[in-house]
C-alpha cells in the first residue's frame, strides 16, 4: 500500500460519526441536519431537461478529456459576463468533474516531492481536501494562521520566509469555507507578489462565489489578476463548480481556468487519470452556465434564510452574517468548555444539541488543525443553512432554546 495513505487524517464527518456513536438523538424532535454543506434547493428544470435530451447521443462514445468546445466556450462566456475576464476557451479552460476532485488532482500535477521540504500552504481552518492533496502529493502541509478579529482571514504576513522558500503551491478559498470571508484586492496583491518572489502556484477555490449577501459580488482570482495587470494569469488557476451555484451536487460538474501552461499540464495529468466528463453532463452544464435567472433565485432563497436565522442565533451565539457562502461560523457559549473530559467545547455543544434537540452541527475544531499551540476552530461550530427555510428556522429556534437552557 502507498505509505502516504497512513498520513491522512479521519475526515470530519467520520469524526462526527464517532463523536455521536453513543448519543441517542431526542425522540421528541424530528432530525434536522446543519452538518454537511450539501445544497437542498430544487435543481432547475431547464438543467434536467438538457440532461435528459442528451441521453440518446451522450452515452454512446468516450468523451474527450478536454471537453467539448461548446462547454469550454460556455465556461469562458460565463467568466466574461461574471468577472469581465477574457480567457481562451481552448487553452485556458478545462472542464472537471466537480471542484473537489480537481482541487485534489491539481496538486498531484504541480507538486514535486523530490525537492527537499516541498510544502503546500493553506489557511487554517480549511477544506479538508487541501491537506489530503498535500500529504498524498508527498508535500508537507503548512497551516497558515487565521485572525479571528478579521473574520478568520489568513495571516499571510506571519508565514516565515523559510517556509515561503520551499512552498510550491498554496490553496486559497474565497468565499471561504467555513467562515464565508471574501478576499479583498489588497490580499490578492500580496499573494501575487509572494508568488512572483518565490515561484509558487496559487489554486483559488471559488465554488461559493454565487451565494453572497452584499450588493457587490465576491471578487474572483482571475478578476483580481486582471485588475492588477496580470493578464497572463501566471501561476494562477481558479476552480469553480455548479454544485452550489445551480443546486446539482450530484452532477459533478465544474471547470478550472487560468495560466495556460498550468492548464496544459493539468490536461496531460487528467488524460491518464481518466478525468473526462460525460457528454450528457456536459450538455446539462452548458445550459446551466448559460442561465443566470435560476442563480439569482437561488441567491434570493439563501438571503431570505440568513436574514431570518442569523438574528435569532445572534441572541445566544457569537455569530454574524457572513460575506458569502451558506455557512454560519458560530462561537459557542463558554459554559460548554470542560464539561466532558477530553472533548472541546464545540464537541460538547454538538453532542448535547443532538441529544436534546436532534439538530446536527459540525464542531469547528474538525475543520482545522492545531498549529502554534492553537486550533482556530475550537469553540466554534459550522452550520450549513442548506435545507428549506422552514427547517432552518425551526433548527434556529431549537438552538436558541438549547442555549438558553444552558445559560
Amino acid at each position: 500500500m502507498n505509505p502516504l495513505l497512513s498520513r491522512l487524517q479521519p475526515y470530519p464527518f467520520e469524526r462526527l460519526r464517532r463523536l455521536f456513536a453513543d448519543v441517542t438523538p431526542s425522540p421528541a424532535h424530528r432530525a434536522i441536519s446543519l452538518g454537511i454543506g450539501e445544497p437542498k434547493h430544487a435543481t432547475p428544470q431547464m438543467l434536467k431537461d438538457a440532461l435528459a435530451a442528451s441521453l440518446d447521443t451522450g452515452l454512446t462514445g468516450y468523451p474527450a478529456t478536454a471537453g467539448e468546445p461548446g462547454l469550454r466556450e460556455a465556461c469562458a462566456g460565463w467568466l466574461q459576463r461574471r468577472y469581465g475576464v477574457s480567457v481562451h476557451p481552448g487553452t485556458q479552460v478545462l472542464p472537471v468533474n466537480g471542484s473537489r476532485e480537481a482541487l485534489f488532482a491539481f496538486a498531484q500535477t504541480v507538486l514535486d516531492p523530490s525537492k527537499p521540504g516541498a510544502t503546500l500552504a493553506f489557511p487554517n481552518p480549511f477544506y479538508q481536501i487541501y491537506e489530503g492533496a498535500a500529504l498524498l502529493g508527498g508535500a508537507e502541509p503548512y497551516y497558515v494562521p487565521s485572525v479571528p478579529a478579521r473574520n478568520f482571514a489568513a495571516d499571510w504576513a506571519s508565514v516565515p520566509e523559510a517556509v515561503w522558500q520551499r512552498t510550491q503551491m498554496i490553496y486559497v478559498c474565497s468565499p471561504g469555507n467555513p467562515t464565508g470571508a471574501v478576499m479583498p484586492l489588497s490580499e490578492w496583491e500580496t499573494l501575487f507578489a509572494l508568488s512572483d518572489r518565490y515561484g509558487f502556484v496559487i489554486a483559488s477555490d471559488e465554488c461559493y462565489s454565487e451565494i453572497y449577501f452584499r450588493d457587490e459580488p465576491p471578487l474572483g482570482g482571475l478578476e483580481a489578476a486582471v485588475r492588477l495587470g496580470r493578464h497572463d494569469f501566471r501561476n494562477l488557476v481558479m476552480f469553480t463548480s455548479l454544485s452550489k451555484r445551480s443546486n446539482v451536487p450530484g452532477l459533478r460538474s465544474g471547470f478550472v481556468a487560468g495560466d495556460a501552461a498550468l492548464i496544459k499540464a493539468f490536461l496531460l495529468y487528467r488524460t491518464y487519470h481518466g478525468g473526462a466528463m460525460s457528454p450528457a453532463v456536459q450538455a446539462a452544464s452548458v445550459a446551466a452556465w448559460g442561465d443566470e435567472a435560476h442563480v439569482i433565485d437561488n441567491r434570493r432563497q439563501y438571503r431570505e434564510k440568513f436574514a431570518a436565522v442569523t438574528p435569532l442565533l445572534a441572541e445566544v451565539l457569537d455569530v454574524a452574517l457572513p460575506d458569502a457562502a451558506f455557512y454560519l461560523w458560530a462561537g459557542v457559549p463558554a459554559g460548554f468548555a470542560g464539561r466532558l473530559p477530553g472533548l472541546s467545547a464545540d464537541e460538547v455543544f454538538a453532542r448535547e444539541l443532538l441529544a436534546q434537540y436532534n439538530v446536527t452541527v459540525l464542531p469547528g475544531s474538525y475543520l482545522a488543525r492545531e498549529a502554534g499551540g492553537t486550533n482556530p476552530g475550537a469553540g466554534r461550530v459550522r452550520m450549513a443553512l442548506v435545507a428549506e427555510p422552514a427547517e432552518c428556522l425551526e433548527a434556529a429556534h431549537r438552538i436558541v432554546d438549547f442555549c438558553r437552557a444552558h445559560a
